[in-house]
C-alpha cells in the first residue's frame, strides 16, 4: 500500500490555471505508475491522466489532452497535474491513485490506492 495525500484543488474562473500535487509515503514510490481521476456530482469517477513507473510516459483522456500534464517526482514522492485553459466541465473532486500495474490502463479498478480527492471549481 501507499498511502496519497492531495493537495492544491479550489475555486478558479474559466480559462485560469490550477496545479494538484499528490504526495506519497513510503520508500516504494517508483514501484508504482500514478494515475489522476475526477468525479463529478452524480457521475462516474473518470481516467485524466496516467504515469509510468520512471515518468517517461504519459497518457490523457481525449477530453484534457492539451490542456493538463502529469509529471512526477521519484525523489520527493510526489506526482503533480498542471491544468491550464480550465473549463467549467473540469469541475471535479480529483483524485491521485497508485498501481503497481507496468501496462497502460486506464481503468480505476485496476487501482488499488486512493487519496481522500481535492475539489477543483471551474466559474464561468
Amino acid at each position: 500500500q501507499v498511502p496519497l495525500v492531495e493537495s492544491g484543488g479550489g475555486l478558479v474562473q474559466a480559462g485560469g490555471s490550477l496545479r494538484l500535487s499528490c504526495a506519497a509515503s513510503g520508500r516504494t514510490f517508483s514501484d508504482y505508475a500514478m494515475g489522476w481521476f475526477r468525479q463529478a456530482p452524480g457521475k462516474e469517477r473518470d481516467f485524466v491522466a496516467r504515469i509510468n513507473k520512471s515518468g517517461s510516459s504519459t497518457y490523457y483522456a481525449e477530453s484534457v489532452k492539451g490542456r493538463f500534464t502529469i509529471t512526477r517526482d521519484n525523489n520527493n514522492n510526489t506526482v503533480s497535474l498542471q491544468m491550464n485553459s480550465l473549463k467549467p466541465e473540469d469541475t471535479a473532486v480529483y483524485y491521485c491513485a497508485a498501481t503497481r500495474l507496468s501496462i497502460l490502463t486506464t481503468a480505476r479498478e485496476n487501482y488499488g490506492d486512493w487519496g481522500q480527492g481535492t475539489q477543483v471549481t471551474v466559474s464561468s
